[in-house]
């Protein structure tokens, strides 16, 4: 069985839920409740992360991020992900110090905005994550839009995303601003779809929230793990 590393805790949140989607997304496929994927997670410091980004520290970050990945190599896991968008902004780096291979939250998000015929998507996420480029190069490249919120509305969700929902807090009338925002976006900007690029998002937007694409980053990536862990021949 290939063994699953997961680099976790940013925020612990989004771990739990990887590790009890990984879980029943297995089972599912098997088609038993009495097998169970072999998971290691090496939860980190989220809080480390955001000021490392906050204060420009990109060689300390990718070197935290790459230390992590290898203490799962090194106890026998056969491939690593991290468990976060927002770490995925030097992903490339990081996957470029280590041995282990990787399955990247923006490549399976694009693959999967590409098999929808999506051509202008709405991303949502961290301030670090809207603000950069690595989660728009593979939809630019591929002649596909990206539109983020405005100025004021990215710092009013990344304040609520780092405040409350890294926290597992969850506040009717922060899901009311945030549907607000994307419904506008519809109109102003004409979007087809969003992506969900924070893996807490889904503890406030639904699928029945809206009536456009919503591209759950975590279901993405969990679902690529659990076929991933079946390629291994003895299932």
């Amino acid at each position: 069985m290939q063994k699953v590393g997961i680099v976790g805790g940013m925020g612990p949140e989004s771990t739990v839920d990887y590790y009890k989607s990984i879980i029943s997304k297995f089972q599912e496929k098997i088609g038993s409740k009495e097998d169970l994927p072999e998971l290691f997670i090496n939860s980190i410091n989220m809080y480390k992360m955001f000021n490392l980004l906050m204060n420009g520290q990109t060689e300390e970050l990718i070197n935290y991020l790459a230390e992590a990945v290898q203490n799962l190599e090194k106890i026998g896991c056969d491939f690593v992900v991290m468990s976060a968008n927002t770490p995925h902004i030097v992903f490339e780096q990081v996957q470029q110090k280590v041995q282990i291979p990787m399955i990247s939250i923006v490549e399976e998000t694009y693959k999967k905005a590409d098999e929808l015929g999506l051509e202008r998507i709405c991303l949502l996420g961290t301030k670090f994550t809207m603000e950069s480029d690595f989660f728009k190069k593979p939809f630019i490249s591929n002649q596909k839009d990206i539109i983020v919120p405005n100025q004021s509305e990215q710092e009013y969700i990344h304040k609520k995303i780092v405040e409350e929902l890294e926290n597992g807090i969850v506040n009717n009338e922060t899901k009311k601003e945030f549907l607000n925002i994307v419904t506008q976006m519809i109109s102003r900007d004409d979007i087809q779809g969003i992506i969900l690029g924070c893996t807490e998002l889904p503890m406030l937007i639904k699928k029945e929230d809206l009536n456009i694409h919503q591209l759950n980053t975590t279901e993405i990536h969990v679902n690529k793990i659990v076929d991933t862990i079946f390629m291994d021949k003895n299932y």
